[in-house]
């Protein structure tokens, strides 16, 4: 389970996390970043978008969100309570799963009108569904994608950052996204986000 993958690292039971992880300053408080991806995230909604909804907005106001726990769009979506209240609109809610298969699933069933994640998802569920999904928008969100270490391993840090850099200077990082039909415009060169 992803919520599992910061404290996981932390308890020594892992050395590294790789697996699309949001690095924010947030989740830096558990885990070093080191950042290689621009996150551009894809709206999902029913075929045909009968709630008008166009990012993560006020369109959303009223609407039902599927996302993943501990996700970093839970946190983007519940920021518009306020604003959609101010607004007179209805709030929106969000239903919290445990993978991507299952908001998909609340949103083919009908139980939900928007599942937001990472636009490959997005655009993967939309090509499993063509008939009854498909995307909205896709939205830059404020955060990079990173591989996560531990706190108090700086040369391992370090280390995996020069090989990082490695890999992208070889092209590697770019046939790789071509490779994998994934857009090259998520390409970043390598930082280090800490929480301090």
């Amino acid at each position: 389970m992803f919520a599992a993958l910061l404290t996981t690292l932390a308890a020594g039971q892992a050395d590294i996390v790789i697996s699309d992880i949001y690095a924010t300053k947030e989740r830096a408080k558990a885990a070093d970043f080191i950042t290689y991806s621009k996150v551009f995230d894809g709206v999902l909604v029913a075929k045909g978008n009968p709630k008008g909804i166009n990012g993560i907005n006020l369109s959303m106001c009223g609407a039902a969100a599927a996302e993943n726990t501990g996700y970093v769009e839970v946190p983007l979506i519940q920021a518009l309570i306020p604003e959609c209240k101010k607004a007179g609109k209805p709030e929106p809610t969000i239903q919290l799963y445990d993978n991507n298969a299952n908001c998909i699933q609340a949103m083919l069933a009908g139980r939900a009108d928007t599942y937001v994640n990472d636009v490959n998802t997005v655009d993967s569920a939309v090509k499993a569904y063509p008939d009854t999904l498909e995307k909205a928008i896709a939205v830059t969100i404020p955060y990079s994608v990173g591989i996560a270490v531990p706190k108090d391993k700086p040369k391992f840090r370090d280390a995996v950052l020069a090989a990082l850099i490695e890999v992208q200077k070889a092209g590697t990082h770019m046939e790789l996204l071509k490779k994998w039909g994934l857009d090259v415009n998520n390409f970043k060169e390598p930082d280090i986000l800490t929480a301090d």
